[in-house]
């Protein structure tokens, strides 16, 4: 297994490489998140250089919630449910509501 920080760096270069790889850059959060890091900044930075990047808006979201910002991580469902309405992803869309009702009854309060 390698250490999140070699991981974090090999993202980061992988993202010096392909800066427009949506992909890339949610990684790069996923892999902050995991070492620690506050990743919040990169999550909503993602969101907002790659707005129809869906797989984003869940992992802020929940994100957001962990992090005690219920009112923005809702916000951030519901933002992520409308775009999987828009793209027709119903797994997505299952997913999302389903964190958004979470969030709004107080799981992550």
């Amino acid at each position: 297994m390698h250490h999140p920080g070699d991981r974090i760096e090999y993202l980061s270069e992988l993202l010096r490489q392909e800066p427009e790889e949506p992909f890339l850059h949610y990684a790069l959060c996923l892999e902050r998140k995991k070492a620690g890091e506050d990743a919040l900044p990169a999550f909503l930075e993602l969101l907002k250089k790659f707005p129809e990047y869906l797989p984003a808006y869940y992992q802020t979201a929940l994100y957001q919630a962990e992090k005690g910002h219920a009112d923005n991580a809702a916000e951030t469902a519901a933002s992520g449910i409308l775009l999987a309405e828009k793209q027709k992803d119903l797994h997505a869309l299952a997913e999302l509501k389903s964190l958004r009702q979470n969030i709004l009854a107080g799981e992550y309060d």
